[in-house]
């Protein structure tokens, strides 16, 4: 089942003036990767970084338009998080290794929003989803995004 918004009790974060229903129904799309011009905006389709990237726009963070090896290796936008928050970017693979990390973002209570693939449409997923699945089984990290500025 594809999510209409957080369910009650989630206590998800909530952006200035609401979720916009948009965020809902974005396309996944491989190629629209962070920096591609092609959708025009993330809301029209997204890979699962540029999905993430444009969901902390709506709370006026900003992440630069980083790769999932060059956003964990990064140091000048975002910070390694021990323990998550709301918000953080989670990293998933196979294996320890960054490259071709998926992107998912901490809502909290132990639950992910993400966009892939597999659903299609935004989703969110438990650590234990995540486990269930052998290409996203291993938890690489969480990164912390700052302001826009």
């Amino acid at each position: 089942m594809l999510p209409e918004g957080p369910l009650p009790g989630d206590n998800w974060p909530v952006p200035p003036g609401g979720w916009p229903p948009a965020v809902w129904q974005v396309p996944y799309e491989p190629q629209a990767v962070p920096g591609c011009e092609e959708p025009s905006s993330w809301l029209k389709g997204a890979d699962c970084q540029r999905y993430a990237y444009g969901v902390l726009s709506l709370f006026g963070l900003f992440c630069p338009p980083l790769r999932s090896s060059e956003l964990w290796a990064d140091t000048s936008a975002t910070t390694l998080a021990d323990q998550p928050a709301p918000l953080d970017l989670a990293l998933f693979n196979a294996t320890n290794d960054p490259f071709g990390a998926h992107v998912g973002l901490w809502m909290g209570r132990s639950t992910l929003l993400h966009l892939c693939r597999e659903v299609g449409r935004p989703t969110a997923w438990s650590f234990g989803a995540f486990k269930q699945r052998p290409r996203y089984a291993t938890l690489i990290g969480f990164k912390r995004v700052g302001p826009m500025t």
